[in-house]
């Protein structure tokens, strides 16, 4: 259906005029014959991602909310790149990085998502509208977001360097990720990037095995330890890749690495059992941590923070209730419950005036506004994780996110780095 009609009645207007006209036709009992199909008919959403924003919790609060049922399929970061490009009649909605969208928008397997349908669209943040927080630009080597937001049409295969209505993902979650750390073990300040490679902790090291954000991780260490300034540390040369992962194959060779995690649980388990005391971390794996009742710390250090950030994609061919439903799901997930549940985690919500009307008072004030804890902070399956007077590691959301150095990124020579990662991995 076009936007108008020729008759020159809105497409809205037609749209209430004839569910009107429909459910008086119902009510008469003048429609026989056929089963009404409600508007809250069930419906299921295959929900394809990584476990990190999957929950039980969500899924519950989607079913008592909407009625639509969420079927989480969970797998790595590659894996869900791998499935939007080879199997995307496999999934109904997918939650993927930004730093995937070059690859993946080519492939014309998603649609643009409709701004016009996101009822708190105005109130994205501007780190994914503009890249600015405060009015103030933020760091954007790699795939920043603001690069790769809008797209030219609804299947377009090509990005929009202005803003269009038609939006490659709807952000669900961001972050500004930096080292975990077990200071209890430590026993001492930890600064720098560049200690992910120090020898001192030999055997007690980890380092993200994605790829994309694994390489990104490396790259702020060796900045860090003074051996090379990158000029775009998401966008390398071949010799600046060679060069990365030889430094990376030189420590492993030494016995640096405990282990390379390329899951969330494995990342957890690794600092909860002290195998290692310092690696890549998500910040939720780092709450995971303290859940437990053990000391770790997500470490402000001095070079900024790497960032990522995630959204809600759909498949081209999706389409009737369906479709409808993921619109549903989408603006449920802005509207506020799901961004307390993720700030809760250390995460940041796209909207962040719902999610704060979702939390109280001292909540925000700890996760966000870098205030000491008035009362325990719990995370929201009710564990305590911080205690009264604590402060969030990295402080205020516009001291973490307006540190930021670079972004999670696609290089243009991505096959090249991916081969010599493996090289790395086997090395």
């Amino acid at each position: 259906m076009t936007t108008s009609l020729k008759s020159g009645i809105s497409r809205r207007t037609f749209l209430k005029t004839s569910a009107a006209a429909g459910a008086a036709a119902v009510g008469s009992g003048a429609v026989t014959g056929f089963p009404y199909v409600m508007a809250q008919e069930p419906v299921t959403l295959r929900y394809l991602g990584t476990a990190v924003n999957q929950s039980k919790e969500i899924a519950e609060k989607v079913k008592a909310d909407l009625g639509i049922t969420i079927e989480y399929v969970p797998v790595t970061t590659d894996e869900v790149t791998k499935r939007i490009i080879t199997q995307p009649n496999t999934f109904d909605i997918v939650d993927t990085e930004y730093f995937s969208l070059k690859k993946l928008v080519p492939s014309g397997n998603l649609m643009g998502m409709d701004a016009k349908r996101i009822k708190e669209f105005d109130n994205i943040t501007s780190v994914f509208t503009k890249g600015e927080l405060d009015g103030k630009k933020i760091g954007d080597q790699g795939t920043a977001p603001w690069k790769v937001f809008y797209l030219a049409g609804n299947k377009s295969k090509e990005f929009s360097p202005t803003p269009t209505e038609w939006i490659s993902l709807i952000p669900t979650t961001y972050n500004a990720d930096t080292l975990g750390i077990r200071p209890d073990l430590i026993k001492r300040p930890i600064e720098s990037w560049a200690e992910l490679l120090n020898p001192e902790f030999k055997g007690k090291a980890s380092i993200l095995n994605i790829p994309s954000i694994g390489i990104m991780d490396a790259a702020m260490a060796v900045e860090a330890s003074g051996a090379y300034k990158y000029p775009d540390k998401g966008n390398m040369t071949r010799d600046e890749i060679d060069m990365t992962i030889d430094k990376l194959i030189e420590a492993k060779q030494a016995g640096q690495f405990r282990a390379l995690w390329s899951d969330f649980n494995e990342s957890v388990n690794l600092m909860a059992s002290g195998e290692t005391v310092i690696q890549s971390m998500w910040s939720p794996a780092v709450t995971a941590v303290r859940a437990k009742g053990i000391d770790c710390v997500f470490q402000p250090l001095k070079e900024g923070y790497r960032a990522w950030a995630s959204g809600f994609a759909l498949p081209a061919t999706l389409e009737g209730r369906k479709l409808d439903a993921a619109y549903e799901f989408v603006n449920w997930f802005l509207s506020g419950w799901a961004g307390a549940f993720l700030n809760r985690q250390g995460y940041y919500a796209a909207v962040l005036p719902t999610a704060q009307k979702e939390m109280a008072t001292y909540e925000w004030a700890y996760w966000m506004e870098g205030k000491p804890a008035e009362q325990e902070i719990k995370s929201p399956m009710g564990d305590i994780i911080a205690p009264k007077g604590a402060v969030r590691d990295g402080g205020s959301f516009a001291q973490r996110m307006g540190s930021v150095a670079c972004w999670n990124a696609v290089m243009d020579e991505d096959a090249y780095m991916v081969r010599k990662w493996n090289e790395f991995v086997a090395a």
